[in-house]
């Protein structure tokens, strides 16, 4: 089963930039953990899922109020468990991106109640409202039937399955049988597997734990998230286009030993190790040992980067080879303005622009990160957004990736203005000097 993970190309990078002038820091307190927690406060100990709960309990009409009140328990919470207070070590990986799930699911069904109502709304003498749903939907729709709570009981339970399998061959704990265990549990008695198409389904945790196919980097997390519950740590990193994860373990050489054609590393990460392509394939117990570990921040981050790119790629699918800094070369052409602005998919733009705010959660400093940012923003035609995120990102990109930045905003500038000025009702275009 390859367990290997597409990363990111050049434009969503990872680390923090270097050194950051003081009189910029002010910039970056809107985006810290703290400042969103504190803003959001009240809302802490509300989860998603209970939230449904209290809506059917409560007898509330909104569903539109309902999930936007889900989308915001989802993101606090996603904050919460990620906050720069907590140690890395305390982070639930599992617990994390199932607060992503909730919120995409929120999204997803809060674009399908709006998309009703307008149906209803465009019916000749319809007075139906589409605020009232049927309770037992409501209650399990958010994360195909089943809370926060009880798709971590599943990870629970699969891990039982492996302390059943180690107890019936009657064996003792052994690193090496404990990851053969669970290899037999996951791949064969369980049957997850790599998705062969990489969408939304195979993206999100519940959705994986539900269909049990899923993309390499959630996979690698589910076997994670496993071998924790078994005491067993299993380490990651990223190397070239995939990331791989072993055991940790004083020896080794034991993960490279070959037998039946296979070492116990290529079992666990997959193809990827027997493809003389990979750089995965040039990995021994030495070079294995000077490899960067990711953290648990690290991991969420590779994965909402490749969750901005499968939604990136969905978003300009009509656009082929669109990529996100195209806009920022041709600034001289006086083409460059709102309506020049290539039409894209808005629900997969908007699910990009989310995985991208949660990403700078993660990573503030991160300049390419909040300019890529800023730049899905002018695509779905926030200028206002834009203007702000590129601006902040000026402060802290080299020189040259500034200078490029700076004429770009100045049209943005004035695109938000003429903006303002059509929606006051006024014709014509405002003339940029």
């Amino acid at each position: 089963m390859m367990l290997s993970a597409s990363l990111p190309g050049p434009i969503f990078r990872f680390g923090v930039a270097g050194k950051v002038d003081k009189k910029f820091k002010n910039l970056m307190d809107f985006g810290t953990p703290a400042a969103v927690i504190n803003q959001k406060k009240r809302r802490l100990s509300l989860s998603p899922l209970m939230a449904a709960a209290a809506l059917v309990k409560t007898g509330c009409s909104s569903p539109l109020k309902f999930y936007q009140e889900v989308l915001t328990a989802a993101r606090t919470n996603f904050t919460q468990e990620i906050s720069f207070q907590a140690k890395d070590k305390d982070i639930s990986l599992a617990k994390t991106l199932l607060h992503i799930s909730a919120e995409y699911e929120a999204f997803i069904a809060f674009n399908r109640e709006m998309d009703a109502s307008s149906f209803q709304n465009e019916r000749k003498g319809s007075i139906v409202s589409s605020d009232v749903q049927d309770s037992k939907q409501m209650d399990s729709m958010l994360m195909a039937g089943k809370r926060i709570e009880e798709w971590l009981s599943e990870l629970d339970a699969i891990a039982k399955e492996v302390e059943v399998e180690l107890v019936s061959r009657d064996i003792g704990c052994h690193y090496i049988e404990v990851l053969e265990a669970v290899n037999k549990v996951l791949f064969e008695s369980r049957g997850f597997k790599r998705s062969a198409v990489v969408d939304s389904k195979c993206s999100y945790l519940h959705s994986v734990l539900s269909s049990r196919c899923g993309s390499a980097i959630l996979l690698s997390i589910i076997y994670i998230e496993v071998c924790r519950r078994l005491n067993l740590t299993i380490l990651g990193s990223r190397v070239g286009e995939d990331f791989l994860i072993w055991p940790q373990t004083g020896n080794p050489e034991e993960l490279f030993k070959v037998s039946s054609g296979h070492s116990l590393f290529g079992i666990v990460n997959g193809r990827c190790v027997d493809n003389p392509k990979s750089k995965a394939s040039d990995l021994n117990s030495h070079s294995l040992l000077g490899l960067d570990i990711a953290s648990n921040r690290d991991i969420i981050g590779i994965y909402l980067a490749n969750l901005i790119r499968l939604h990136w790629k969905r978003a300009s699918r009509t656009n082929h080879g669109l990529m996100l800094t195209s806009p920022l070369r041709p600034v001289d052409d006086d083409t460059t303005d709102g309506s020049s602005i290539p039409l894209l998919r808005p629900q997969d733009l908007r699910l990009a622009i989310m995985a991208s705010e949660k990403l700078l959660i993660l990573q503030p400093h991160n300049w390419a990160l909040r300019r890529d940012h800023g730049m899905m923003l002018y695509f779905s035609r926030d200028y206002g957004e834009a203007v702000q995120e590129l601006s902040i990102c000026m402060a802290f990109a080299p020189e040259e990736e500034a200078e490029i930045l700076e004429p770009f905003v100045e049209k943005l500038h004035f695109m938000r203005l003429e903006s303002s000025w059509k929606s006051l009702g006024h014709k014509g275009r405002l003339t940029v000097p």
